[in-house]
């Protein structure tokens, strides 16, 4: 083996290869903690880079051409050199993914030190390790574990993972130590989407008849719940409202087991969990875990999946809740169209709003949660008309310059999209003025991401609206869709100021969606 101290080039690459770890580690630790500390997340991430940045996709070939050559060529006389060249290129990928983050700052938290930690841990083994086995061709190393990184990272949370859940153990133990003293009726609510503006909305709709508290913003994993109680949950409290979300198989279930629902509920079974469960049959079964232990159920029957789900639960012996929005027969049904809602089967329908950016699914399903937690039909109906809404989720606002904006950037599902478009077309056609969409598209859908972003930029078309495509990420899909007129743009800000003077005065501005910026 060479003596890497008598060897300056050999040396020199391992020093250089030291120095390019660290954007490398700023780079995929930020996207790990902006992933929700998910183990696969990053590599993920590091294709997307590399499948839609050119530059990104020109560098790495850049480094593994210079890996390939450094191997045979060993010490004498131009190895290293060519190692090195790897791994300058190497620093600065993937080119276009900001070390230090613009839409959500680098948090240096102590679960993001133990993990960097782990993360140098691995890094290092494997350069010792591969010095080892390439010997004189040891200034490859640094070169091959920094192409590896993304992976290695994944390794970190990995491991990582059972520690991290270990350790935090005691935050879910003071949860259920507070729930035990309390003692509210949980009422649990999952779905692909609307879980967040139906969790609000049940918890104006039951606030009027008992003390409630729901768990804020997103709040809606093991932790995030935990500390909701933790945090919000007081004496005299009569019902906790817990929206649970999921990124895994299991994690339904393990949320119902430290937090057991009383009453719990689906939204709907969508595509915004595909790419991880890559059915939806399958985020079906997943989903429905949260009714295996709850007393009373509330399910929106129009799906035939959740239909057949409500059949099942009442063979159980549940109290089921059946809702509508198309007609069912069904114990809470909403007619849109109408604009009426009848809440228990001998009841007579009442008026109710919902508006052309809203989901009528939210709506009846919150509803039936009241119906089922014992709120009188009065109550409710007399509250229907007072929803307060979810921010950054199908908000009108109007703009200085006279523009209406639909601030909609917090939803990322096909349905959600399309409804937000209609009624930002409806609007337009109201005022007059253009309608301009500033979307980056749709993410997490897995196999069907690309169709469901084609048909988004041909509905755009449709309607008559005008793209503005920003970052890379569904840049190819939304065009397509759209056809030629497409604007696109690298970062949002720069679509904002396009659409403002776009819009006019009379104009409606669509913000669909915005991904945070270690997407590219």
């Amino acid at each position: 083996m060479i003596d890497l101290l008598t060897y300056p080039p050999t040396l020199a690459a391992l020093v250089i290869g030291l120095i390019a770890a660290v954007p490398t580690a700023a780079r995929w630790l930020r996207v790990a903690q902006r992933d929700h500390y998910v183990p696969g997340g990053v590599t993920r991430m590091a294709w997307l880079w590399v499948t839609r940045e050119p530059a990104t996709a020109v560098l790495l070939v850049i480094a593994l051409a210079f890996t390939a050559v450094a191997v045979p060529s060993g010490v004498p006389p131009l190895g290293p050199y060519w190692a090195i060249v790897a791994i300058v290129a190497l620093a600065f990928t993937p080119l276009g993914l900001p070390v230090r983050g613009r839409s959500a700052k680098f948090a240096f938290t102590v679960r993001m030190k133990r993990l960097t930690v782990a993360w140098i841990t691995l890094h290092v083994a494997a350069v010792i390790i591969l010095v080892a086995l390439f010997a004189e061709a040891a200034a490859i190393a640094p070169a091959l574990v920094l192409l590896a990184s993304a992976p290695l990272t994944d390794l970190a949370l990995a491991i990582m993972a059972p520690i991290e859940k270990a350790l935090s153990k005691k935050y879910v133990v003071q949860a259920q130590k507070r729930l035990q003293q309390v003692k509210p009726r949980i009422v649990a609510i999952t779905g692909s989407y609307g879980k967040t503006s139906t969790k609000n909305y049940v918890a104006h709709l039951v606030s009027a008849t008992y003390p409630t508290v729901a768990s804020p913003a997103s709040f809606n994993n093991r932790l995030g719940l935990s500390r909701a109680v933790n945090d919000k949950l007081v004496p005299g409290t009569e019902i906790f409202v817990a929206e649970m979300g999921m990124a895994g198989e299991g994690q339904i279930r393990e949320l119902c087991q430290a937090f057991p629902p009383d009453i719990a509920a689906i939204t709907v079974i969508g595509e915004a969990h595909l790419e991880r469960m890559r059915t939806t049959d399958a985020i079906f079964r997943e989903k429905a875990q949260i009714t295996e232990n709850a007393k009373t159920v509330v399910i929106p029957i129009d799906d035939p999946r959740l239909a057949a789900h409500a059949d099942a639960c009442v063979a159980q012996g549940k109290t089921v809740v059946t809702v509508s929005t198309a007609g069912a027969d069904a114990d809470v049904v909403l007619d849109a169209v109408a604009g009426t809602i009848r809440i228990g089967r001998a009841t007579q329908p009442v008026p109710v709003s919902v508006s052309g950016t809203g989901h009528a699914v939210n709506v009846a399903v919150a509803a039936g949660i009241a119906l089922a937690s014992g709120v009188p039909v009065d109550t409710i109906a007399g509250r229907l008309g007072e929803l307060p809404g979810s921010a950054h989720r199908a908000e009108v606002q109007t703009a200085p310059s006279g523009a209406r904006i639909i601030d909609d950037t917090y939803n990322s599902n096909p349905v959600g999209a399309h409804r937000a478009l209609e009624g930002a077309a409806a609007l337009a056609a109201e005022s007059g003025g253009p309608l301009v969409v500033v979307t980056p598209g749709m993410v997490e859908l897995g196999p069907v991401q690309a169709e469901r972003n084609r048909a988004f930029g041909e509905a755009i078309k449709q309607a008559g609206g005008v793209l503005y495509a920003v970052g890379r990420t569904n840049r190819a899909a939304l065009v397509r869709g759209f056809g030629t007129g497409a604007e696109t743009v690298a970062r949002r800000e720069q679509a904002v100021a396009a659409a403002v003077a776009k819009a006019g005065d009379r104009g409606v501005i669509l913000y669909e969606n915005d991904l945070p910026d270690h997407y590219p």
